[in-house]
């Protein structure tokens, strides 16, 4: 035992397989531990928000303030406010007023700023342009005077009684907050779904019960394969005709068809996670029964087997202590490979509507039909739906890296 594992680490597939798997489960185990929250609840008040530092701006307004005098600042703050459609625009009414185009670039801020300021009249009319630009033009002077000028920002309240503004207090703008004084901070690293919930936790959660899916399935998948194999194969005559048949008949529907059936027929509100596995387990033995079955019939007739027939020992005995230890490395293989078809095929389900219920539990399945859904791929909000595109790559290239390392060890064939 100690020498086929040795060989087993000394592959090198298997060792890279096994530690990004490993990484995987660590996550999975030790990242709810951490953050406690429901992956389905909803935090932002608003779709995509991008990942990110999240400070409450009454915190920040409260928390102890530092002068900093940083050269860079105010054309940082003048980039980060001014926006690309604001640019275009910009580019626009200048081109519209006689500037060479040559000589506007829309990303050398302070040039451009340079280009408005000389240039903008809210008097001019430019041929085309209508009421609804007129007033958008004048909106963005008017914010681009307030990021241009030097002084604070006031803050001001409502009199109750006069209904007059008064000003309670004056940030200036060279004044900072340190965020660890601040109150309440939020750090979403993939920012939030569709729906304003945590992508992060529920990217974590939703692998967790993606590979349990995977796990119940491949078990079944395995367990109803190996038995069928192990039977047609040493027993052959009519029990191995009828599994051959029933294998042909499995084999002859596609397997994704059938699964899309069967999970329509279920409905929506009984598909839970278990449920799924169970389905995707139930119509995804069939290759691993041929493949058991044929490894059995090259063994049933070995000296050893032959030996352990004629000393009277039971059928059963034969199969779980002749034959079985002979094709062990063979199962633990084809159950690595059902656990990584198992993750995929419930991902395809949960993309068609098909897989577990949607106010259950996250799957990665169902992160990716969310994304889909709300066009987050058009739309350019990557962190919705690139994260999880990556996770079920990840999980899939590490199971099939640890199967080729396993094989490279077991396959005489493949042995160096």
């Amino acid at each position: 035992m100690k020498h086929t594992l040795r060989q087993i680490f000394r592959s090198g597939k298997f060792v890279t397989g096994f530690v990004i798997f490993s990484v995987i489960l660590l996550l999975v185990i030790f990242y709810p531990l951490v953050i406690t929250d429901s992956p389905l609840q909803i935090i932002g008040q608003g779709t995509f928000f991008p990942p990110g530092v999240y400070v409450n701006i009454n915190d920040s307004i409260n928390a102890p303030r530092y002068i900093l005098n940083l050269e860079d600042a105010a054309a940082k703050r003048i980039a980060g406010r001014l926006a690309d459609d604001d640019r275009a625009a910009i580019r626009e009414l200048l081109v519209g007023v006689g500037v060479p185009e040559a000589d506007i670039d829309v990303t050398d801020t302070e040039s451009l700023l340079t280009l408005w300021v000389n240039n903008y009249d809210s008097s001019i009319n430019i041929p085309g342009m209508t009421n609804a630009d007129r007033n958008y033009y004048i909106r963005l002077n008017k914010s681009l005077q307030v990021l241009i000028s030097d002084g604070g920002v006031t803050i001001a309240v409502t009199n109750p009684d006069t209904q007059a503004l008064e000003a309670t207090d004056e940030v200036d703008l060279s004044q900072y907050a340190n965020i660890r004084e601040v109150a309440n901070v939020r750090v979403l690293p993939l920012g939030t779904d569709n729906f304003g919930r945590d992508v992060l936790t529920q990217l974590i959660t939703a692998t967790g019960v993606s590979l349990r899916i995977g796990l119940v399935a491949g078990l079944i998948a395995t367990f109803i394969g190996l038995i069928l194999g192990l039977l047609g194969g040493y027993l052959g005559g009519i029990v191995d005709d009828v599994i051959v048949f029933i294998t042909n008949l499995f084999t002859v529907i596609p397997g994704f068809v059938l699964l899309i059936l069967i999970s329509f027929s279920i409905g929506q509100e009984q598909r839970g996670a278990f449920v799924v596995a169970v389905v995707i387990g139930l119509t995804s033995w069939v290759w691993t029964a041929r493949a058991v079955r044929a490894q059995v019939i090259s063994l049933r007739n070995r000296d050893h087997v032959n030996l352990s027939k004629l000393s009277g020992h039971s059928i059963a005995h034969i199969i779980t202590r002749d034959i079985l230890p002979y094709i062990a490395s063979y199962v633990v293989m084809a159950f690595i490979l059902q656990l990584s078809t198992a993750i995929l095929a419930e991902a395809n389900l949960s993309i068609l509507g098909l897989g577990p219920r949607t106010t259950d539990v996250p799957t990665l399945g169902l992160m990716m039909r969310w994304a889909l859904i709300y066009q987050a791929h058009i739309l350019g909000k990557w962190w919705a739906y690139f994260p999880v595109v990556l996770g079920i790559a990840l999980i899939a290239f590490s199971l099939n890296l640890m199967n080729t390392g396993l094989d490279q060890v077991f396959n005489p064939a493949l042995r160096d």
